[in-house]
């Protein structure tokens, strides 16, 4: 570089000179011009780095856009997952006490069937000890009266004792009524021969003998049978209704269980979706923070940088000045006027002293230089070796060898002035095609960018619109569902009504006739035939009590159809009562799956809307990127229009002209030394 400002200083000298300006003002012009590109290339840098400036801002600005877009939205993420993972938790939690409660009453029932089992066991063998009793008496009974019928006197009172000595040892009478009978007949009964026919016709009262007192048994064990009997079905039916509600309670508890096992799972679904957009929102939101921070360590390090290039550049100035204002000064520019003009006046008399003693005919040597300058100018197509040859021969011999030495000088001189300005141009050049190269690709990568932005944004309000409508067709089928739900719940609520009272009606008859049964000759066997055991054991109860008992079974058979009917109507109301509850269950379901999809949706809409968003505000930086690069783009064309005129070929290779000047020089050096010399080589 320092090579590159000396020879263009001489040469500037050197034109200086032939301009009619003095080397020192022309060194003081070059200061000037560098003072003025200086300055420009300053100002023109400064305007550069306002425009990176404002970028580091606007950059900055829209990732500080983008981070507080990217918190809010990690922090309703965070919320969602919180809220799901709370109602997974909440879900299990229930499900555990439904479980428990589950089991609870399953274990209730399984009592409940163990003890009802062990009580009916303890029933029916009393009751056939009660009706084993009840038939032993009976039969005692009659062969008392027949034995008191057919006897008399004293023979008949000592048969008399001894059959009811014979009916009170029967084992199958119960033990109060072996020692009722016992009593009886040691009061009766006192020593031999006192038992006389006055006494033994007292067995024939209906108050105080014995016929009575074994009625009075009869009657008595009958009662208590009777009321053995009401108790078991009193016991029976109070089983029944536990585990009626214990099997309505452990299936409502399931249904629920499973109900909030399928929500725990819809639950932990969005938490996990939740986590996975909490993660990918993190990780963008740290991208950009880096992004910022890189970013901002950019722009500090340009900002360095363009301190210390502006402060380089004052430097320079100042410099530059410092140097002017010393040449410019009477001590160099007032000394160069007063003495170098003097010297050029004597320089120019030597060389006029020494041409005025070589005037004359050209030498020898002077017309073999001037033969070999015309033939070089030939070859060449040189004016200037033309010009030259037709002057060696005419002109004294110290002022050819000035001109010639004089044109050496000057083709070296635009050789080096050339050969700098073609790396010069070379560099600008090659710098200009990078930049338009660049730019060109980046105006039509920022197009096809901003396009398929366009392109997705539009998709995004298409999406949007197709979500909006689905959440309105979904409001219209929850409110149609549940304008259903309410007439079909309407419906079984009547339903419900009409089958209790219906329930209510037939135990009302059911009551009527068992109280009716009760009280005549077959009542045992109707009310065996109204208690019910648990469904597989029903028909066994049915049969064995009533056999070769007409009327019972008359009255099995109504009660039995009466069973039917009440059975019937149970099964209108567990039916009716479970569809409600499994239809309401479902309508429930229904509007719970439906406003999870409703949120699902508008959550989508909402996450659309933000891409769409964020997408519009892209495609806008975009256009204003490529607006900018298209403006630089520009630039750089009008720069290389404006390198064309000097750093483009126009005809001549640059590689043509230096050969060219090249051969010039040979051939000048050469006639120099023919005339130094005075000989052709």
């Amino acid at each position: 570089m320092a090579r590159h400002a000396i020879v263009v200083l001489v040469a500037l000298v050197v034109g200086g000179e032939a301009a009619g300006l003095s080397p020192i003002e022309k060194v003081l012009q070059m200061m000037n011009d560098l003072v003025a590109k200086q300055m420009k290339e300053k100002n023109a840098e400064a305007k550069t780095f306002d425009k990176f400036k404002t970028w580091c801002h606007e950059t900055k600005r829209d990732k500080g856009f983008d981070i507080d877009e990217g918190n809010k939205a990690i922090g309703e993420f965070v919320v969602d997952v919180e809220k799901h993972t709370s109602d997974a938790n909440t879900f299990g939690e229930e499900i555990k006490v439904l479980e428990q409660e589950i089991n609870e009453a399953e274990a209730q029932l399984a009592s409940a069937n163990d003890e009802r089992d062990t009580k009916r066991t303890n029933y029916k063998k009393t009751h056939a000890d009660y009706v084993a009793s009840l038939n032993s008496l009976s039969s005692g009974l009659k062969e008392l009266k027949k034995t008191m019928s057919g006897t008399s006197g004293a023979a008949s009172a000592s048969l008399i004792q001894s059959t009811v000595q014979g009916i009170a040892e029967r084992p199958e009478l119960p033990a109060f009524a072996q020692a009722a009978l016992a009593s009886f007949l040691s009061e009766s009964s006192e020593g031999p021969g006192d038992f006389q026919q006055p006494e033994a016709a007292a067995f024939e009262s209906s108050s105080g003998g014995v016929v009575g007192m074994m009625e009075d048994l009869h009657d008595k064990m009958k009662d208590e049978n009777i009321d053995l009997e009401k108790r078991e079905l009193n016991e029976q039916n109070a089983f029944n209704m536990l585990a009626a509600d214990l099997r309505h309670q452990i299936k409502s508890n399931k249904a629920s269980r499973n109900s909030k096992a399928s929500s725990m799972k819809k639950s932990e679904g969005k938490a996990a979706l939740a986590k996975g957009d909490l993660a990918e929102s993190t990780r963008v939101k740290n991208e950009d923070e880096k992004y910022v921070k890189d970013l901002g360590a950019l722009c500090y390090q340009k900002e360095v940088a363009f301190q210390v290039r502006q402060k380089t550049r004052e430097e320079e100035l100042e410099a530059i000045n410092n140097a002017m204002e010393i040449i410019g000064s009477g001590e160099v520019a007032g000394a160069g006027s007063k003495h170098l003009q003097g010297l050029v006046q004597r320089k120019a008399g030597f060389a006029q002293l020494r041409s005025s003693t070589n005037a004359g005919q050209p030498s020898v040597a002077q017309a073999a230089a001037a033969l070999f300058l015309t033939d070089q100018a030939s070859k060449l197509g040189s004016s200037q070796l033309s010009f030259l040859a037709s002057r060696v021969g005419a002109d004294p011999f110290v002022k050819i060898r000035a001109m010639i030495e004089g044109m050496i000088s000057k083709l070296q001189d635009e050789a080096s002035e050339e050969a700098d300005h073609k790396g010069w141009c070379d560099e600008e050049l090659g710098t200009n095609e990078q930049t338009r190269t660049a730019k060109t690709t980046r105006v039509a990568e920022l197009k096809a960018s901003a396009e398929e932005m366009t392109a997705a944004s539009q998709k995004l309000t298409t999406d949007i619109g197709n979500l909006e409508k689905e959440v309105a067709d979904l409001d219209a089928a929850v409110a149609d569902a549940t304008t259903q739900r309410e007439a079909e719940k309407e419906k079984n609520t009547e339903t419900l009504a009409d089958a209790k009272k219906a329930i209510a009606a037939v135990q009302k008859a059911q009551d009527v006739l068992k109280e009716f049964y009760t009280k005549s000759a077959g009542a045992t066997a109707l009310v065996q035939t109204a208690v019910r055991g648990p469904a597989d054991a029903a028909p066994e109860t049915f049969d064995e009590p009533f056999q070769g008992n007409s009327g019972g079974n008359g009255g099995a058979g109504i009660l039995s159809m009466m069973e039917i009917i009440l059975s019937d109507f149970d099964r209108l109301e567990a039916e009716t009562d479970t569809g409600e509850a499994v239809a309401a269950e479902e309508h429930k379901k229904f509007l719970a799956d439906s406003k999870a999809d409703r949120e699902s949706k508008e959550e989508e809409r909402k996450a659309k809307g933000s891409r769409m968003s964020k997408t519009n505000h892209d495609i806008r930086l975009t256009k204003k990127d490529l607006k900018s690069t298209q403006e630089e783009l520009a630039a750089a064309m009008r720069y290389f229009d404006e390198l064309k005129p000097s750093c483009v070929d126009s005809g001549v290779s640059y590689e043509e002209r230096v050969a060219a000047r090249k051969a010039e020089i040979q051939s000048l050096q050469e006639a120099l030394r023919m005339l130094e010399e005075g000989t052709p080589e």
